[in-house]
């Protein structure tokens, strides 16, 4: 169970946002920033990783709390959101719902509906903390070695179906067995083939042989059902066409 989380909270109102903090940390979290502006939310998600986000509807800038959560989504999916809002109207409600967010904490904050939100993200993280192999990955000609519990297993390219970013960690599909990696998809993506492999999704990278079936919006990997984003679509059409 994650016992701590790292913390960001994106408030313009300071006094709030200071209580909020204060409260967050007496309940043994660490809040590594505290934002007035959405503007600053990214270069500051970059520097830092945080692994929750306290965001406030309503944000006094070009944009607002919803905008930047939308952003913080397409870039860091992995990145839990709960909104702060003194609105209840459906109008911002569907705005906000249509991010994803974990919760909805309605100001003024009470103590208990902020730790009981709080609490439901780290345990939803801690269900899915995974355990990861190495951080090491070569390459040679067909296969790569991935460094894995004191020994180095080759896995020849041709085997590996797709790769999954999860978090800043990766897995790696093979027809035999799961390897979980400290480093992030794109470090791997560096070292992977690209007449081979190519990226369909923000956190997925296929084996275009592994490939069983592609619809409007989805592909099918040995049996996976894997999202194919829309910008993306093109660049795989093209590269089976070539085949």
């Amino acid at each position: 169970m994650i016992e701590s989380l790292k913390i960001l909270v994106v408030e313009d109102e300071m006094i709030i946002g200071a209580e909020i903090s204060m409260y967050l940390e007496q309940i043994g979290h660490e809040v590594i920033g505290l934002l007035p502006r959405a503007e600053d939310v990214i270069p500051f998600i970059e520097s830092n990783k945080p692994q929750l986000v306290l965001l406030d509807i309503r944000l006094k800038g070009t944009l607002d709390g919803i905008d930047i959560a939308g952003k913080i989504k397409s870039l860091y999916d992995d990145i839990p959101i709960i909104f702060l809002t003194a609105n209840s109207d459906d109008f911002h409600f569907n705005r906000a719902s249509a991010t994803r967010p974990e919760a909805f904490i309605s100001k003024p904050f009470t103590k208990k509906n902020l730790h009981r939100a709080v609490a439901l993200v780290a345990s939803k993280l801690s269900e899915h903390e995974i355990n990861p192999t190495s951080g090491e990955v070569t390459l040679l000609d067909d296969r790569v070695f991935i460094y894995d519990k004191g020994k180095r297993d080759r896995v020849f390219t041709k085997d590996i179906f797709y790769l999954e970013a999860d978090r800043n960690y990766s897995k790696i599909y093979t027809d035999k067995k799961e390897f979980i990696l400290s480093i992030n998809l794109k470090s791997i993506e560096e070292k992977l083939p690209p007449e081979i492999f190519i990226r369909v999704h923000r956190s997925y990278i296929i084996n275009i042989h592994a490939i069983e079936s592609i619809l409007d919006s989805q592909l099918l990997v040995k049996g996976k059902s894997i999202p194919l984003a829309k910008g993306m679509r093109a660049a795989l059409l093209e590269k089976l066409r070539v085949l």
